[in-house]
């Protein structure tokens, strides 16, 4: 479901943040750059329930067509 992965993206992203700021107030590279990286993921299943959404619309006026 579209809205499942807009919620994995938006923890993604908040957790990613939280662990980027962490790394930066630790000194931690590693630390940083793995919050970076979750925080980009969480952008990419946010993107990816968008198209999901798109797609089900899609097929959904689709299906409204042939139905007529």
């Amino acid at each position: 479901m579209a809205l499942e992965d807009k919620i994995d993206g938006a923890k993604d992203q908040v957790a990613g943040k939280a662990k980027e700021v962490e790394g930066k107030v630790t000194g931690d590279e590693t630390r940083e750059v793995e919050g970076k990286v979750q925080g980009l993921l969480g952008k990419a299943k946010d993107a990816f329930g968008d198209v999901k959404d798109a797609a089900e619309d899609v097929v959904e006026d689709t299906k409204e067509k042939f139905d007529k």
